[in-house]
């Protein structure tokens, strides 16, 4: 909503017709006792001549004017006041005696604004009269831009017609007398004086070709009316005209108001002889060269008007377009944050089911890794188990046997029953070793930062995948870097061992084609320098393609047949590597011409980790990011 500025009333200036005068007047003394500014006279005549001086040079806020008066009447006095272009918009305010319809009808149709008994209370008064200017004052404040334009007004004379500058004043030249005496005739204005009385900026130019160039007629600020004079029914006028025109054509094509022309002929030629031909050409009135500078200033002051409500019509006709593209535009705006506001919820279900639906298969990626290792651990289990109870079935028999038997006997039977029992005790200790291992991987919490010995969480991780070795893959530990870091545990028990268990997938499906021959190698270096903590799990396997090396850490991207891998494994990785503020790379194990001398054995694949650390007084630890969750 737009808030109007509050009015300051000792800045407001009424021109009030009372023929009682300022003295008598009542209405004068109760809008001066107001703080207004006040100008009281008692003939129309004079109060015209006030309009015509304060308002070239002040604002005229309000007219007042009462409906007595001699010579001339109210009526007639307002609409002498609303032909003057700078008073087309300030209000009248009539006050009358008389409450007939007759009266306040031709007070209305003159353009006055509002009527009022002349014997209204003084409250009723101020009233009123605070109302028109504020409804003057909200129309200029919502189209200042309209207020502010002053009428423009050319006159176009031609260059070889010395004679013309000054014909309106000029009474030797008989064809343009007028029908008054010589001293009237000399007192009369010129056409520019009398436009300029009206608050119209005139412009007075010589006829040349250069008027059509440039974008003087087209622009914001051109010519409300154009004024040729000396029109003579010749080609080269009507050519011009035509010219003219065309401007006009350009305006009306780019949807603005067009400037108006008015010409003037010979008046022998204007009566005497058709001058269709000018109107053909575009001119919108034509008049003869006789006709009275007064006369002629009403008829172009006629011409401007109605450009100017054209305009303002057009202007009004383009704000409400405006407005209605903008309402529009605010309802598709509104539909569209609806729309986007739906989605975003779709989106943030849809998400949430994704989580969901990642964490599940994540987890069941887990639990599919924690089913090969149990039956990988079931398997190595199964051997020293075999053992252990075939042994004790052994000692059984021995200690039944023992029973009756002499005593050189029966101490041969106890050393045969103690070494079944140091076998046993080996068997037991390997499978507690293993389900120890097995108990502490089950048991790591993401997230959790603890002093972890680097040997040790790589022994449990190769115990763990120990099935997947076999006898075709050796294992080389080479840990130069510091033992114990303080890290997740999962770097080492789960990262690590997931590296250890890919190169082995590889070497093994190598093995399968023949092409291992029983030297399967996986290598794991740590090392350290310039506080870079690097782990290396290299293999001399296949190696990995560069085409698919973008998307390997990629979720459930695999490499491997259908069914035998989940695609988590290096995801996962590279998730942990990421919760310690590390990288990890891929590289090949070998050069291409090392990679020829193997034959088919393949580049191998080599995976490096590299973690930021520092030392501390408890020893060497990664630095922790802000955001550490795997």
């Amino acid at each position: 909503m737009q808030i109007l500025p509050t009015m300051d009333e000792k800045n407001i200036r009424i021109l009030l017709l009372d023929p009682a005068g300022s003295e008598q007047s009542r209405v004068y003394n109760v809008l001066r006792d107001k703080g207004m500014e006040v100008v009281c006279r008692q003939g129309a005549e004079a109060m015209l001549e006030v309009v015509q001086r304060v308002g070239r040079e002040k604002r005229i806020d309000m007219v007042i004017c009462c409906t007595l008066q001699r010579g001339m009447s109210a009526g007639q006095f307002v609409r002498r006041v609303k032909e003057i272009p700078a008073m087309e918009d300030v209000p009248v305010l009539m006050l009358t005696d008389d409450a007939s319809p007759r009266v306040e009808l031709d007070g209305f149709e003159s353009g006055a604004d509002a009527y009022l008994s002349s014997t209204a209370h003084a409250d009723l008064l101020v009233l009123r009269v605070r109302t028109l200017l504020h409804l003057a004052e909200e129309k200029r404040h919502l189209h200042p831009q309209w207020q502010a334009k002053r009428a423009r007004v050319v006159i176009v004379r031609k260059a070889d017609d010395e004679f013309l500058q000054n014909f309106w004043n000029d009474p030797s030249i008989p064809e343009f007398k007028h029908e008054c005496d010589g001293s009237a005739e000399a007192e009369t204005p010129e056409l520019g004086e009398l436009l300029w009385r009206d608050g119209h900026t005139v412009t007075t130019v010589l006829r040349s070709s250069e008027l059509l160039e440039g974008e003087w007629l087209t622009a914001p600020d051109g010519p409300d009316c154009i004024v040729l004079e000396d029109m003579r029914d010749n080609e080269e006028d009507i050519a011009f005209c035509h010219l003219l025109e065309q401007r006009r054509q350009t305006l009306r094509t780019q949807g603005n108001v067009p400037f108006r022309m008015l010409g003037i002929i010979q008046a022998k030629r204007f009566r005497g002889e058709s001058c269709v031909a000018f109107l053909e050409a575009g001119l919108e009135d034509l008049v003869p060269s006789d006709m009275p500078p007064v006369v002629l200033a009403l008829r172009i002051r006629a011409m401007v008007r109605r450009r100017r409500e054209n305009e303002a019509f057009r202007q009004r006709e383009m704000e409400r377009q405006q407005s209605a593209l903008a309402l529009r535009a605010a309802q598709a705006q509104a539909s569209l944050a609806e729309a986007l506001a739906q989605a975003n919820s779709e989106l943030a279900q849809m998400n949430d089911e994704l989580v969901q639906t990642q964490a599940r298969l994540v987890q069941t990626a887990k639990m599919a890794s924690l089913g090969e290792l149990v039956a990988g651990i079931a398997h190595e289990i199964n051997n020293p188990l075999a053992f252990t109870l075939a042994h004790a079935e052994t000692v059984e028999r021995c200690l039944k046997h023992l029973e009756g038997t002499e005593q050189s006997d029966g101490q041969s039977n106890i050393q045969r029953i103690l070494h079944r029992l140091e076998a046993m005790k080996t068997g037991l200790g390997r499978i507690r070793d293993l389900v120890v291992r097995l108990r502490r991987f089950s048991r790591l919490e993401e997230g959790h930062w603890c002093r972890v010995d680097a040997e040790e969480a790589i022994e449990t991780g190769l115990a763990l995948v120990r099935h997947r070795l076999g006898k075709t893959i050796t294992v080389d530990c080479q840990l130069e870097a510091p033992l114990q870091l303080n890290c997740q545990e999962t770097l080492f028990h789960q990262a690590v061992m997931n590296l250890i268990a890919n190169a082995a997938d590889a070497l093994n499906a190598l093995d399968r084609k023949g092409y291992l021959n029983g030297q399967g190698l996986i290598r794991i270096r740590t090392s350290l320098h310039d506080n870079i903590y690097e782990i290396m799990v290299s293999d001399n396997g296949p190696g990995i393609e560069e085409s698919v090396r973008p998307w390997i850490f990629d979720p459930f991207f695999t490499t491997k047949a259908q069914g035998e891998g989940t695609g988590l494994g290096l995801s996962i990785v590279h998730g942990i590597v990421q919760a310690h503020g590390g990288t990890i790379d891929v590289m090949d194990t070998y050069t291409v011409e090392e990679s020829q001398q193997r034959g088919k054995g393949g580049r191998g694949a080599c995976f490096v980790i590299r973690l930021p650390v520092e030392e501390t007084p408890e020893g060497w630890a990664v630095r922790e990011p802000k955001s550490c969750k795997v």
